[in-house]
């Protein structure tokens, strides 16, 4: 029983992992970093904006994805 439950939560994991990615920025900056564009507002408080979050959120989903496939992996369960 606590197997599927596990499993159920491990694809919703996954699902949620994949829309978080997808909704981040990229990482290249184009010719705004000839410029100087990637040093404005949001490039210093990048930690307390939508896309800072975003990342936090991508690496606590990929730490729950990898500990629950390991978990699922074990044949004690």
């Amino acid at each position: 029983m606590i197997r599927i439950i596990l499993t159920i939560v491990f694809v919703i994991l996954c699902i949620a992992m994949t829309v978080i990615v997808l909704m981040q920025e990229g990482k290249t900056s184009g010719l705004g970093a000839i410029s100087g564009v990637a040093e404005s507002y949001w490039g210093k408080n990048k930690g307390r904006s939508m896309e800072g979050n975003l990342e936090k959120f991508t690496k606590i989903a990929a730490i729950l994805i990898f500990v629950l496939a390991l978990v699922l992996n074990l044949k004690v369960i």
